[in-house]
């Protein structure tokens, strides 16, 4: 059993079936539990274990469905306690049991696998949510076709509606005990005294009315999985696998004119365990060939936490974003540069991840260290600014890369505000050879921070250029102006 703290005293969060047929339930206290109890074998819980282990049971359902998602249930002594005392897995297997042979042997497969890892479960089969809830949660399970709802739920508790423990409380005291009183007997009295909250959830359980489900995960638009009677190891196996599914996921996106943006990779283990690889591409692709490269080049950065342990018995590929692409015409112009630095940004962020790899963006300003800033080279990022063009032949005007800071450099000029003749960088001593300049860039007026800078291009005896800047105008902002270099030429 695990306890967990409230209002500073410890009290039972989860009790197994053993202790819940000696009377514990969730909400009672430590020590009242020991004094029915004794030698009673307690652990303190870990609520984000138990999140992320909820999370993980969640991703391994989605073989059977991509809809699946976690139910709580409310059935606990005490409705501040904030422990629930059941959690539900839902699936919503509408179109998908008879991939599996029916709905009784997608439970029994599902079943017979959580029993392998140690999961005692019962699973409700049902048209509504709350139908399906009730059957698993407070009756034995089973199947229930559709329009037998009122008859199977009859006999189950009224909390079995998932109501909160103090109206469940308050309808068994006015004899309002299973679920039938509350079918036959007069809506408007029931809902003056209770509220409408009982009722709702009745036509809901019934399917008199909707109720909204949300997975856990997107439905991606397009799917393609395979199954194995024997696990498959080894890394080659899955990559061959996988170009099976693109091939398969390319014909669809062909045919509904689209294109993929980001692709997932599912890997089930026989273990139960559930492994997922993600990529994305710059420009919408629907060539199996792009997508199994940049797929399997994320997993082969992934390489060392790949494990197999015994072995896959389900593998699928998820185009989980799409965006409409447009037929293309074959050019003999040559290859499309555009396109080409595309695929190598896809490749370099399969390899290293997309959020590394960055591309510069013109801004709206003329100072050099605002003048553009670093984003992701696969985004599109609003707020930026046309980039102004160099002149075909012509030398760029400013290097491509700048100093986090300029670095400060003792030079020497034939006159106050002229070019240098030499200066000393890092402790080396620099003779200029030829410059270019001054490129003069005041400061912004609305910041008020700067003064006026005049950049040259230098270049020493040696061939090395550098960007050097002289701040402050002489005897007008600086009576002794200072020298910085703030980036190289390549």
């Amino acid at each position: 059993m695990l306890t967990a703290r409230h209002r500073s005293a410890l009290r039972l969060a989860h009790v197994d079936g053993a202790a819940a047929r000696l009377g514990l339930q969730p909400g009672l206290g430590l020590a009242d539990a020991r004094a029915r109890v004794p030698g009673l074998d307690v652990r303190p819980a870990d609520p984000a274990a138990d999140a992320a282990f909820l999370g993980r049971l969640c991703d391994w359902a989605q073989r059977f469905t991509p809809l699946s998602g976690l139910g709580i249930g409310t059935s606990s002594i005490d409705p501040d306690f904030p422990y629930p005392e059941d959690f539900t897995l839902i699936l919503d297997i509408a179109g998908c049991a008879h991939l599996f042979g029916g709905e009784e042997a997608l439970a029994a497969d599902m079943a017979r696998r959580l029993e392998r890892q140690g999961i005692t479960v019962t699973i409700g089969i049902a048209s509504t949510l709350g139908a399906a809830h009730a059957l698993a949660a407070f009756g034995r399970g089973g199947c229930l076709r559709p329009g037998e709802e009122r008859q199977a739920l009859g006999g189950l508790p009224v909390a079995a509606l998932r109501l909160d423990a103090a109206t469940a409380d308050a309808l068994g005291r006015v004899g309002l005990k299973h679920i039938g009183d509350l079918v036959d007997g007069p809506r408007a009295p029931l809902a003056a005294r209770f509220g409408t909250t009982p009722l709702l959830q009745l036509d809901r359980a019934l399917g008199l009315a909707d109720e909204a489900f949300s997975p856990r995960l997107p439905v991606a638009p397009y799917r393609a999985e395979r199954c194995f009677f024997e696990p498959i190891v080894r890394q080659e196996d899955v990559r061959a696998v996988a170009l099976s599914l693109i091939n398969a996921l390319a014909e669809r996106l062909e045919a509904a004119g689209e294109g993929a943006l980001r692709l997932r990779l599912d890997l089930w283990r026989v273990d139960g365990a559930v492994s997922h690889v993600e990529a994305g591409l710059s420009r919408p692709s629907r060539e199996a060939a792009v997508m199994q490269d940049i797929l399997c080049r994320r997993l082969d950065a992934l390489a060392e936490d790949f494990d197999a342990g015994y072995g896959f018995d389900c593998i699928a590929v998820a185009v989980t974003e799409a965006s409409r692409r447009d037929a293309e015409a074959l050019s003999l112009a040559g290859p499309d540069a555009a396109l080409e630095l595309a695929h190598f940004v896809d490749r370099v962020g399969a390899r290293i991840g997309r959020g590394r790899v960055m591309r510069l963006q013109a801004m709206e300003s003329h100072i050099p260290e605002r003048a553009s800033r670093a984003v992701p080279a696969h985004a599109t990022v609003d707020g930026g600014f046309p980039a102004p063009e160099a002149r075909p032949g012509e030398p760029p005007e400013r290097p491509i890369r700048l100093f986090g800071r300029p670095e400060p450099v003792e030079a020497l000029a034939s006159v106050p505000d002229g070019p240098p003749l030499r200066f000393r960088w890092r402790r080396v001593t620099h003779e200029v050879r030829r410059t270019e300049g001054p490129e003069r860039i005041a400061g912004e007026w609305w910041r008020q921070e700067a003064p006026t800078r005049d950049y040259f291009r230098v270049e020493d005896a040696e061939g090395r250029r550098f960007w050097m800047f002289r701040e402050g105008l002489y005897g007008v902002e600086a009576a002794h102006p200072r020298w910085f270099v703030h980036g190289l030429f390549a």
